[in-house]
Order: structure tokens, then sequence, then C-alpha cells
């Protein structure tokens, strides 16, 4: 007759915090691998890119892969054998999107703004150091400008980063602009320092940025932020086109654009002074 020795307490409390432990790990470098995804501009990556940039072996990453896969987090060209986001993913972000106040609220104003200026209207959202876009609304016009949501820019180049930048405190202006080097989109986009400097008095004066081809070619821009009850902005709405159309509407864009950034601001509780 055989018997099995059942373990100690205390082996079976040490078991139980070591399998939970690698699960946190597990957890923790499946995310890292995610997010690595979401942050990059290229569409595909390999398995040797991400474990390079994550410090991970190429065996742990495609695990993960594997893993994300089977949750739709994740899908393979099996042509090339590069990963790229999955549908999972993108209804991880519609869910976030949903439940974001300011793109409910905003909404109908970016409708109807759009239906006024005949242009495209969108709204973006701001994460750290960048910004990204999460509702655009195009008009019926033959040649229109597009955006991509969930692409994250920096807070320098385009109307829609420069209205968030300039409305950020002094110190946090100082230390985004400490940055040793800032990227350049197009020859159009602002790296200067005291030329950016100068364009953040001018668009604080003002209540709204200006653009034209700085991080896409061809196009131009006005925006304005959203401003809480502290003054800080929450959200930035611009209108957009081709430049050259643009040029010549940008003064009946602005116009109809501060009126709907200023309603907008009341809802969320800002008086102006």
């Amino acid at each position: 007759m055989s018997s099995s020795a059942r373990p100690s307490e205390p082996s079976r409390r040490t078991a139980e915090r070591g399998g939970t432990g690698q699960t946190t790990a597990t957890v923790e470098r499946a995310a890292d691998v995610l997010m690595y995804f979401a942050e990059q501009r290229a569409a595909t990556l390999g398995v040797t890119e991400v474990a390079t940039a994550l410090g991970l072996s190429k065996a742990a990453v495609h695990r993960i892969l594997t893993s994300l896969r089977g949750h739709g987090l994740i899908e393979l060209d099996e042509a090339t054998r590069r990963y790229s986001l999955g549908i999972g993913a993108m209804k991880l972000g519609m869910a976030y999107l949903e439940r974001i106040d300011v793109r409910t609220v905003a909404r109908p104003e970016l409708v109807a703004l759009s239906e006024r200026t005949a242009e495209t209207v969108t709204l973006s959202v701001r994460s750290g150091w960048t910004r990204s876009y999460i509702d655009q609304v195009t008009p019926r016009r033959e040649l229109i400008m597009s955006v991509t949501l969930g692409v994250p820019y920096p807070l320098h180049a385009g109307a829609s980063s420069k209205a968030f930048l300039a409305f950020l405190s002094d110190d946090e202006i100082d230390h985004y602009l400490a940055q040793p080097a800032l990227e350049q989109f197009t020859p159009e986009t602002v790296t200067n320092g005291p030329r950016l400097r100068r364009e953040i008095e001018e668009i604080r004066a003002r209540g709204y940025a200006r653009s034209t081809a700085e991080r896409q070619p061809g196009a131009a821009s006005a925006a304005a932020p959203i401003l809480d009850q502290s003054d800080r902005p929450i959200a930035v709405i611009s209108v957009s086109g081709p430049s050259e159309r643009f040029t010549e509407e940008a003064d009946a864009c602005v116009s109809a654009l501060l009126r709907t950034v200023r309603r907008l601001s009341e809802r969320f509780g800002h008086r102006p002074a």
C-alpha cells in the first residue's frame, strides 16, 4: 500500500508565494511587451526588436507574444513573421475611450464645429509629455485631412500639441524644453527652445495655437484647449485642413473654435478671468 506525503504548512505557503511572484513577473513582462507595441510608430515589430528594447530573451518574448495572440491582443503575419496589435487591443482602447467623460461631452460640439467650418475637427488628450487624438469628425468634402486615433505625439510639433504645452505650468514647460533634442517631423517643425518659448507666450495671449506643415506636410490647423477650474488643459480641440485652403479660412475657423472651447471649458468648471 503506497502513501504520499503531504507538504507541511510552511512548505505549502512558500510554494504558493513563489507561484504568485512568478505569475506577477509574467504579467508585468506581458504588460511591458503590450505597451511597447502601443508606443511604437512602426506598424509591425519582430521578436528580436522587442527583446532587445525590453532586455528580455527572445524565447521569453516569443512565449509572451504567443499568449497575447491567444487573447487577440497581438496578431502575427505568417509571411513576414512580424507582429502587430490585434483586435483585442483595439477593444481595450475603445473601452477606455468610452469611459473618458471629455470625449462624451465634447462629441456633439465636434460635430457642430466640423459642420460649421466644413473642416476636420479633432479632440486630443495628454499623457505625460505626449498627446493623442481620441476622436475626430471629418467633413463631406472631396479633399480632407484625417488623423489616426491613439498615436502619441510630442508636445512641440503641431497646433494641438502646442496648445497643450502653452497652458502647462512654467516649471513643466521648462522641464519639457530642457530635453537634449526635440524631434523634427518636417522642415517646418520648431525645435529651437527660445523660438518655442516666444510661440508659447503668443499662444497664451491669444488663447489658441496655429501651425502649417509642422507635423504633417500639406496640413494646417488651429487648436485651443478645454480648460478646467484650475486653468489646466484637460483636452485640446483642433480644426484642420489642406494648407492652401485652410490659410484662407483660418480666421473664421479660429473664431468658431474659440466659442466651442469656451462652452466646453465652462462645462468642466472653468471661469475666465
